[in-house]
């Protein structure tokens, strides 16, 4: 494939918010530690404190791979050395890998491990995948979209996703495996998916397969938090927090700093930030009438009670999205965290809660994206010559910019503007001249007359698009096939088809263009 790189601003799919912290605003340093940099990795390897526990993290990691019947991968056991950090981006579980960006994520994490070991050899950086299997929103993950068409799992789900049983996809499964057809890799994806979703009776563990299947070689880790050891080591913070309500107080501030700056705020913390779990279950905790009460249930505790659930269950606390990132950075020895542009702008509102807790806040990173351009496509984009930044805006701007490039006659009336305008200066002169109160009349006289003006370089343009119908019909099939939905293709389109068509080298293409430090948006057209 070849690779253009455009920036993220001049998509204009980034909030503002983005692009400020990318180039470094200097109202938004408060809210996070170093910058995305390698300087800022230097200065962050050199102050870094780790609190994780190696040796139990590695247990654990080597016990889930376990569960596939996979070998742990080498990073793994890497995790033991006091040198070695991860590189960590996190994803629901969604079905099939649900959209393109599950895949962008973590071949960004694989990239910026790479080049980090390259920039600083004596130490090893491990690229992790956090999943989120504690998420109870199944309405999120259980449907994705491939070659236009819907694959959805029909199932009346409740609790932690990552404990479903996906013995209830087998329609999902079929139909998936429909859409990827028999030809080049068909075959290769069709058993790997067969093989994660009918061989365990865990979404976690069947999205391990998956994704371990498309990442073995290029050494990613993937963990599963819900695991009762990893909440031991956390149990002291979730009773600080659920009976202090400290996140609550920090975020909370934070949040009211950042809306005095315009940031649209993507979470908003709660008095508990944590769900009380079981199987089947996955449910709030409040604080009502002097008791900690799990909602839509009959449990409740009192404090002391609280305390000795916590002791003796810590397993049953669940962090929400605002406690979650603190919980990974407490487990894992890690120094970035890759997401996209809201999971950046949700984690500026975190870092006060870090630095209540003492835990280091690592270095934000906006996740590389990627618009994948195949053969028929792309033919039509050259022979309509257009640059790859011109197919990110509306097809109206593109077909107006077209027709005023491409057409044999002068459709822009600038110059004829400037003549009008340089007579008008002469009539408002004699105007006020000869009665200052006729200035008002003559300039709003101009303003009718450039409004005229304007309008009838509308008409010229319209005009002749239909000249040009047959051309320009070609740039809303180019928007259809890339922008599906009038979104960005990365955030619907599922890596199926791709995969279908490339196999492996599909992933190895995104790893070798991607550059996690230069945020640049990724167009990859097939040769």
């Amino acid at each position: 494939m070849d690779a253009h790189c455009i920036s993220y601003k001049d998509t204009g799919y980034f909030s503002k918010t983005v692009i400020d912290y990318l180039d470094d605003a200097p109202e938004l340093r408060p809210f996070y530690g170093y910058r995305p940099t390698f300087d800022g990795f230097s200065a962050l390897l050199k102050n870094k404190k780790v609190i994780a526990d190696r040796q139990l993290l590695a247990d654990i990691l080597t016990e889930q791979y376990t569960r596939i019947g996979a070998d742990s991968p080498a990073g793994v056991e890497l995790l033991l050395s006091d040198n070695t950090y991860t590189i960590t981006t996190g994803h629901q579980l969604n079905i099939f890998a649900g959209p393109l960006y599950f895949l962008y994520k973590i071949a960004t994490a694989i990239k910026l491990s790479r080049q980090l070991k390259e920039k600083f050899p004596d130490k090893n950086f491990v690229p992790v995948y956090w999943m989120a299997s504690e998420d109870h929103d199944f309405a999120e993950i259980n449907y994705t979209n491939i070659g236009g068409k819907k694959v959805h799992w029909w199932y009346d789900a409740s609790g932690a996703t990552g404990r479903i049983n996906p013995d209830t996809m087998r329609q999902a499964l079929n139909q998936y495996k429909g859409v990827l057809g028999l030809e080049n890799h068909a075959e290769e994806l069709a058993d790997i998916v067969e093989k994660a979703y009918a061989g365990f009776d865990k979404l976690a563990d069947a999205t391990r397969y998956l994704v371990h299947a498309l990442f073995e070689k290029h050494g990613l880790v993937i963990i599963d938090a819900d695991d009762r050891r990893f909440k031991q080591q956390f149990a002291n913070i979730i009773e600080q927090d659920i009976i202090e309500q400290n996140s609550f107080k920090h975020i909370n501030e934070t949040n009211q700093k950042l809306q005095q700056l315009d940031v649209d705020i993507q979470v908003n913390p709660r008095e508990i930030n944590f769900f009380y779990l079981l199987d089947g279950l996955r449910e709030r905790i409040v604080f009502e009438d002097n008791l900690y009460k799990v909602l839509n249930t009959e449990t409740a505790f009192t404090e002391a009670q609280l305390k000795e659930e916590i002791a003796a269950y810590p397993e049953r606390f669940s962090p929400n999205v605002v406690m979650r990132p603190l919980y990974q950075e407490y487990i894992l020895p890690n120094i970035a965290y890759i997401g996209g542009g809201a999971e950046v702008v949700y984690w500026l509102e975190l870092k006060s809660n870090f630095d209540f807790y003492g835990i280091d806040f690592p270095i934000l990173i906006l996740r590389n994206s990627g618009l994948v351009v195949p053969k028929k496509p792309a033919s039509k984009i050259e022979r309509m010559a257009l640059a790859p930044i011109d197919i990110f805006k509306p097809a109206d701007i593109i077909k107006n910019e077209w027709v005023k490039k491409h057409s044999e006659h002068e459709l822009s009336l600038k110059e004829e503007w400037r003549e009008l305008k340089s007579v008008f200066e002469k009539i408002k002169l004699r105007s006020y001249k000869i009665d200052p109160t006729l200035a008002p009349a003559a300039e709003a006289t101009q303003a009718r007359l450039k409004h005229a003006v304007d309008n009838l370089e509308k008409k010229l343009v319209k005009a002749e698009k239909q000249n040009y119908y047959t051309r320009l019909e070609q740039i809303d099939q180019i928007k259809a096939d890339l922008f599906p939905k009038n979104s960005l293709q990365e955030r619907s389109e599922n890596f199926g088809l791709f995969y279908v068509k490339w196999g492996q080298e599909f992933i190895d293409e995104l790893i070798r263009h991607f550059e996690p430090l230069d945020f640049k948006f990724t167009v990859l057209t097939e040769k």
